[in-house]
């Protein structure tokens, strides 16, 4: 599937408030070259282009260090170990800013102002005065890193949960705690099983000439035995299916097949909002 640098959009348009603060999580943004070759090979297995490289803004000093990416890997940092999908905070970067193993620690990596094509936001999963722990898109699975709380993230909160239940091969989306839909889907088979902990919404892509799927919902995880997949990272993703008789099967590389109205209902779901896969 060839798609050109301005033939598609990454979009969404989910509100969100913390306080008095009302936040636009994501909106039209055009797809640039980068998410372009994204949805190309997303399309062709749920991968992603190294080729795309780095992006957001650098700096001198941020251009030294490794951009947490969905095609990047980081190590170094802490794994996240939670199993609930937090307050529903989110944050995103005005600006490119240092990721550390413990606040205040040296930065090893950077977290770039965007993913994909579109804003970056990431959901928090711990706290602390000056500091926010927040959920990374880059392999390892499950990789979290402090970023400064001092002026450079604009903080909201999803009132969204994603769910994932692999042994059903169930999806469930919830809304202020209520569910707003549930459905059968499918998932990845024993050799390419969808990876489970806590990850996030990453993206919103829109192929320009779509073939089996009208949208790709990128998350925060990769496929855990395939190291690449159609010339990409092995990125896991939402995305429908034209054969409708796969779904409640184990059937997927990894990523999750879902009905055209869960999809629907996703693609309104705000970016960082947290997605929980189980066993």
């Amino acid at each position: 599937m060839a798609i050109s640098p301005t033939s598609g959009n990454c979009t969404s348009g989910a509100f969100v408030s913390l306080g008095s603060q009302r936040a636009r999580i994501n909106g039209p943004f055009p797809l640039g070259a980068a998410a372009a070759v994204a949805v190309a090979l997303l399309a062709s297995g749920c991968g992603g282009s190294k080729s795309a490289g780095a992006e957001g803004n650098t700096s001198s000093n941020a251009a030294k260090l490794p951009q947490t990416t969905t095609y990047t890997t980081v190590k170094s940092l802490p794994l996240d170990s939670g199993t609930d999908g937090g307050d529903g905070t989110v944050v995103r970067p005005a600006k490119d800013l240092p990721i550390s193993a413990t606040p205040g620690g040296p930065a090893v990596a950077t977290l770039p102002t965007t993913q994909l094509g579109g804003p970056t936001w990431v959901p928090v999963v711990e706290s602390k005065p000056g500091w926010r722990r927040v959920l990374l898109p880059s392999r390892p699975n499950r990789a979290t890193g402090w970023v400064p709380d001092n002026g450079g993230l604009t903080v909201a909160r999803s009132p969204y949960t994603i769910k994932v239940d692999l042994s059903d091969r169930k999806l469930t989306l919830a809304k202020a705690g209520k569910t707003t839909g549930a459905w059968k889907v499918a998932v990845g088979d024993a050799k390419t099983p969808t990876p489970t902990g806590r990850t996030f919404l990453l993206a919103l892509l829109k192929p320009a000439k779509p073939t089996f799927s009208p949208l790709i919902l990128p998350v925060g995880t990769h496929s855990a035995t395939l190291d690449s997949f159609g010339g990409g990272p092995g990125t896991v993703a939402f995305h429908g299916w034209t054969d409708k008789a796969v779904f409640g099967k184990a059937v997927t590389h990894g990523c999750v097949r879902v009905p055209a109205d869960a999809l629907t209902q996703l693609s309104s779901v705000a970016l960082g909002t947290p997605v929980l896969i189980t066993d």
